[in-house]
């Protein structure tokens, strides 16, 4: 369900980079997910998002500025975007076969 939906259905003003305080809690909503806002708290790493009801304990502040993801957390989220039912290890291809196993799933289509 999308941020249009959320702010008719709940009377808000939700929108990726909306600062809010959640329970006491500052942070920055960086999505939408089933007519709840996902939140990533000032005190969490970037890659981190809670869910919240909209209108539960949300206090509704200026837009600011989402916090970049490190590379690293960029190629981590890839590959639990990516579902392949194998190691982290095997996707990085530290190895010789992990990098084999790896240039077949580009290959195919499926990374």
């Amino acid at each position: 369900m999308s941020f249009e939906y959320i702010n008719k259905s709940y009377g808000v003003n939700a929108c990726v980079g909306r600062r809010v305080i959640v329970d006491g809690e500052h942070g920055v909503i960086v999505g939408a997910k089933n007519g709840y806002i996902e939140v990533n708290l000032d005190s969490h790493k970037a890659n981190q998002k809670d869910f919240y009801h909209p209108t539960w304990n949300v206090e509704y502040l200026e837009i600011g500025k989402v916090r970049k993801l490190t590379a690293g957390q960029k190629r981590y989220q890839e590959y639990l975007n990516a579902d392949l039912g194998c190691s982290f290890a095997e996707y990085l291809g530290v190895d010789k076969a992990s990098r084999e196993h790896r240039k077949y799933l580009k290959s195919a289509g499926y990374i």
